[in-house]
């Protein structure tokens, strides 16, 4: 059975950037369809680690970090649930003296940024955190970072947009996009056909593909994460944990399960599915063993992973299009996406409304990676990422 529907923004890719984007806008307003080609909130955004951290983070990202970070804590206002959102800190460990050295000089150049991030020695890191193996040099601890439940949080911003009154399309893979007149024309599914002002590409792993539809290639690369979750066991981590360097990130939830990270799963004969190594498995609880000793007799119960799209200089592509009036590009997030999700949401939300975004976007234009070619079919008139098509669009509301 065929399907129309008349909307202001079509979003491609139902992970939590797509999903909060979604309800963004339905907050202020606009008609919108939200269309996956599976479940929403089922790939990257749903199987990630779940940390919620600032700490670490390019200094370009933290404008956007902080944005959402005021966000997380009002999820189940925003939401309906909590998503088991806990602010229990970030601590990041230094195994060597020159990851120390690493730690203070990123402390020192993002000082001004409200992380308020705190030095610890070894002497402080055995007083405070007796749990973590003695062999830790110190750490940057970031109180005001945290962790949640990725499986809830992606799902419920979908499930808030579909509330809000946003068409919400699972299974319903997007197979044909055209830049038509003022706006866009887009097949989707078995039957489906919409016209939008607007196209917002969230597609993850996937949104190099339609970044080169419209004449913007981009070196996108995927990334399969591999995690662990343990038995419940007695409490151990207070804080979220990372590692200067990688190897290593780890929490504990409230009912017990700890949840570790640190290896890449190696992708299966379709590369849209991963699955995780035996030997990086064995790898992950060996280094947990060694840095965590409480937790040498746990038991894994668990292991998984996911595709995540990844980008050579490690920080998203945002912004409008430099070939494509209209269009909207929101993704590559290198495996750090789940905590400033909510925040870029709000950007293409602004971005839609106002043409600008109050958050500095400008290092995460898509235009860095090479010189942009409009395809002859397109329309050639081109905006930075801080500008947008004029004039501004007024909400109109949803249609079926």
């Amino acid at each position: 059975m065929s399907r129309h529907l008349d909307v202001d923004v079509a979003i491609v890719g139902g992970g939590l950037v797509g999903s909060s984007a979604a309800l963004a806008l339905r907050n202020m307003g606009f008609g919108v369809a939200l269309l996956d080609k599976g479940f929403c909130g089922a790939q990257a955004s749903g199987v990630n680690y779940g940390g919620v951290r600032r700490q670490g983070r390019p200094p370009e990202q933290l404008p956007l970090s902080q944005r959402s970070h005021a966000i997380w804590p009002r999820l189940r206002e925003l939401i309906g649930i909590d998503g088991e959102f806990l602010l229990s800190g970030h601590l990041k460990l230094a195994r060597s003296e020159g990851d120390m050295v690493s730690l203070e000089a990123y402390a020192a150049a993002v000082a001004d940024q409200g992380l308020d991030l705190e030095l610890i020695g070894h002497n402080g890191l055995r007083e405070r955190f007796p749990w973590i193996d003695g062999s830790i040099v110190g750490a940057s601890l970031c109180a005001g970072d945290g962790h949640a439940n990725p499986r809830l949080v992606s799902a419920a911003f979908a499930s808030a947009a579909r509330r809000a009154g946003a068409h919400v399309l699972e299974n319903t893979p997007v197979t044909g996009v055209l830049r038509l007149g003022e706006g866009f024309a887009l097949e989707a599914g078995e039957g489906v056909s919409l016209k939008a002002r607007f196209v917002i590409n969230s597609a993850g792993a996937w949104a190099d593909r339609f970044a080169a539809d419209f004449g913007e290639p981009v070196p996108l690369t995927r990334i399969y994460p591999s995690m662990i979750v343990t038995e419940p066991v007695a409490p151990v981590m207070s804080v979220n944990i990372g590692m200067e360097g990688g190897g290593i990130y780890a929490r504990q939830v409230e009912r017990g399960n700890c949840v570790v990270g640190g290896e890449r799963a190696l992708p299966l004969d379709d590369p849209d599915f991963s699955r995780p190594r035996g030997d990086g498995v064995l790898a992950i609880m060996n280094r947990t063993a060694e840095v965590f000793p409480k937790l040498r007799h746990a038991q894994a119960i668990r292991f998984w992973s996911g595709t995540e799209a990844a980008m050579p200089d490690k920080n998203p592509v945002i912004g409008f299009s430099g070939t494509t009036p209209g269009l909207i590009h929101a993704f590559g997030f290198t495996g750090a996406g789940f905590q400033i999700a909510p925040g870029v949401g709000e950007v293409l939300a602004e971005l839609v409304r106002d043409g600008r975004t109050s958050t500095p976007i400008e290092a995460f234009a898509i235009s860095r990676f090479s010189r942009l070619t409009p395809p002859d079919s397109l329309e050639r008139t081109r905006h930075g990422s801080g500008a947008g098509p004029h004039p501004e669009p007024q909400p109109r509301g949803a249609s079926t």
